[in-house]
């Protein structure tokens, strides 16, 4: 294993100075997790220049792998089911240039999400998160969802995936307020093929009452990635509210659960525990970190974070040659 940096947590920084930072900073992250697309603001990875354009694309790997970082990971996370046709096709692209990119770059990961239809073939307004059907107006609205928008859609994607890039595992975020956002919505979709995997991230299950340890144990070698990001519960607010609200993300003080720095919602015992966990499915990869704790800033967070895990991962070792000699 090794540790990662996804480098959207300083998207408004230029990514040569997002690496000078971290080779002068934070020497035990190795490798970076690029932004290119979808709700990514970052512009870190100019995806469609990057393919277009070889000598950008080696200017751009040569900044990389200068100082001795390798690429761990594509993200590009949204809504390629979004009912508005223009949101929809535009992810849909980024989804595709970013898979063709790492297939291009020899890179064997991309973070994505399954995305989220309307509730209807008539509806062209907004996703609909079919998180329960215990009203009858919210009934049946997944299964619609599976059969005419999911389930056609990844069948699809994930033979395009495999045509690019064989080697490629496409790593869905199990994100709620997306289509697949647990384990069992994870095993229907990882039924269209192979190379559907999961971005296993902790932060998103804490807060569903999920147990993400648990959740390795379930689905075990489809594991593709992972991200180091915790969650911290404002009991008081829990006790009247719930875990549901509305407001999210602000005011973030009044928020039953917030993101948080890696070790402020769990302990160093809980986190060493998730690792070995991941040791014991096989995984060997790169766990990224992905900075949201709005109450800690990213440089802060990020070093808190490292200092944490590195204990439990091991040394900064040299990764992606393959990559680096494009």
């Amino acid at each position: 294993m090794r540790i990662a940096l996804f480098t959207d947590a300083f998207a408004t920084w230029p990514l040569d100075d997002v690496l000078s930072w971290l080779e002068r900073d934070v020497p035990a992250i190795s490798d970076v997790e690029l932004g290119c697309g979808g709700y990514s603001s970052a512009q870190h990875c100019r995806l469609h220049d990057l393919l277009s354009d070889r000598q950008s694309r080696k200017a751009w790997l040569d900044e990389i792998s200068a100082r001795g970082f390798g690429i761990a990971a594509l993200n590009v996370s949204g809504n390629p089911l979004h009912p508005d046709p223009e949101i929809a096709q535009s992810h849909d692209a980024d989804l595709r240039d970013a898979i063709r990119l790492a297939a291009v770059l020899g890179v064997d990961r991309i973070v994505a999400m399954s995305g989220c239809p309307a509730a209807g073939p008539t509806d062209r307004t907004a996703p609909h998160f079919s998180g329960g059907g215990w009203l009858p107006d919210l009934e049946r609205i997944a299964e619609w969802q599976w059969s005419e928008r999911v389930r056609p859609y990844w069948e699809e994607i994930s033979s395009f995936a495999a045509s690019e890039h064989p080697d490629l595992a496409v790593c869905l975020e199990l994100h709620p307020g997306t289509y697949v956002y647990n384990v069992a919505t994870f095993r229907r979709i990882s039924q269209l093929g192979e190379n559907i995997a999961v971005n296993l991230d902790p932060s998103h299950f804490f807060w569903q009452s999920i147990d993400p340890i648990a959740v390795i144990g379930a689905v075990g070698p489809r594991v593709g990635y992972v991200h180091a990001k915790d969650t911290r519960f404002n009991r008081d607010s829990v006790a009247v509210n719930g875990l549901l609200d509305n407001r999210w993300p602000d005011p973030p003080g009044d928020m039953p659960w917030t993101f948080a720095t890696v070790g402020r919602g769990h302990d160093a015992g809980w986190w060493n525990s998730f690792v070995e966990a991941l040791r014991a499915v096989g995984y060997d990869g790169p766990i990224g970190i992905e900075h949201e704790d709005p109450f800690v800033g990213p440089e802060t967070g990020v070093s808190e974070s490292v200092s944490l895990l590195a204990e439990y991962i091991g040394e900064r070792t040299v990764v992606n040659e393959s990559a680096r000699e494009l």
